[in-house]
């Protein structure tokens, strides 16, 4: 009867094919393997692929093992075309040349090991590498490519049941970033002094505070050349983090305009008073300007009570580093006096454009 549903299978005739496999006993290897053919006919793919990969590791004989592998190999073939016709398809859309961005989401701890297997098979990695590139918090940019590829990669993977998104790269370069001087006002309305790299002059902006969506907060690392001394008493030169600079931006998606924040450049002699509340106990010098940062804290704290809170800037900003094509692309509507630039400016701006981009709904 094995040879009836080998017959069946050859000439297509999945029904027949499926009702001999039912007289047979299960636990056959070549039962299995059978099995895996019609479930593979069907376009079950990942339950015929990991069949077949069983079947390989208890090894019953030359002949079993070619077929699992050929079996194998004509999965991958099929995937292989289905993903071509869909890049083909994704290509002739207008548009679909931009650069993209594929952003992967934090992924539960319980999840990852099913989710690694499925970005390795898909992305053609090593399991476990895969397990690295996936995040336990916050984002990582994992690829930028043309949007085609993005959205064709991006879709395989959300049904193996990856968190992603993604965006073309225009979309974050059309959101206008205003550096904030000082605020002039909170009530009735908000109001702020501002400049735009377009527009060096100071100038007034104001919004309701009903407004302001979200906020992203993130330290953006200052390096310093410094010299030390090695075991040997040499003489050594590096670049070490020496400080953090403190951003805070606002964002308003009804004006697609972001409110950027600069602790070391926020004027506050200037403006509305800024002065902490004293708790029970505590002592602080209200005017250092770190007393009054966090006095604009407790500002936003009680006109945005309710609104999300950004501040898992550092590990993506550490996962984005290397992606230097990508960043070259991108205006930081950052100013800090150093002695070199720095591509964790650029890492800042993508962030908070992609927070303001995936809560505005214009990621996919």
């Amino acid at each position: 009867m094995i040879q009836s549903v080998a017959e069946a299978l050859e000439r297509q005739d999945y029904l027949e094919a499926a009702r001999l496999l039912q007289e047979l006993p299960p636990s056959d290897p070549w039962v299995i393997l059978y099995q895996n053919q019609l479930q593979e006919a069907k376009g079950e793919w990942e339950v015929a692929e990991e069949a077949y990969r069983q079947l390989l590791r208890m090894d019953h004989g030359r002949k079993l093992t070619t077929e699992a592998r050929q079996g194998l190999q004509r999965i991958e073939i099929l995937r292989q075309a289905q993903r071509q016709q869909a890049l083909d398809q994704a290509s002739a859309i207008p548009g679909s040349q931009e650069l993209g961005m594929l952003v992967l989401e934090a992924i539960a701890a319980e999840a990852k090991t099913e989710a690694a297997k499925n970005f390795a098979r898909i992305m053609k990695l090593e399991p476990y590498l895969t397990r690295l590139l996936l995040p336990s918090r916050g984002w990582r940019l994992y690829r930028s490519a043309p949007l085609a590829e993005i959205q064709v990669y991006g879709q395989e993977l959300r049904e193996a049941g990856i968190p992603l998104f993604w965006l073309p790269l225009a979309e974050i370069q059309q959101i206008e970033v205003l550096e904030v001087s000082h605020f002039a006002a909170v009530t009735p309305k908000a109001a702020v002094i501002c400049t735009h790299r377009q527009k060096p002059e100071p100038f007034g902006f104001e919004f309701e505070w009903s407004e302001v969506s979200q906020r992203v907060e993130g330290l953006v690392p200052i390096f310093e050349l410094v010299v030390e001394q090695d075991r040997q008493r040499k003489i050594q030169r590096k670049e070490q983090i020496q400080d953090h600079a403190q951003f805070c931006d606002l964002h308003l998606p009804s004006r697609n305009t972001i409110l950027r924040i600069y602790h070391g450049a926020y004027q506050f002699q200037k403006g509305i008073s800024l002065m902490p509340s004293q708790r029970s106990g505590q002592t602080i010098d209200q005017g250092t300007s770190w007393a009054r940062w966090q006095g604009l804290q407790a500002l936003f704290d009680r006109y945005l009570p309710t609104a999300p809170v950004w501040s898992e800037f550092t590990p993506f900003g550490e996962s984005v580093l290397d992606q230097t094509d990508l960043l070259d692309r991108i205006h930081p509507h950052i100013k800090l006096l150093r002695r070199q630039d720095s591509y964790w400016d650029q890492a800042f701006q993508l962030y908070s454009c992609l927070a303001f981009c995936h809560a505005s709904g214009l990621t996919r």
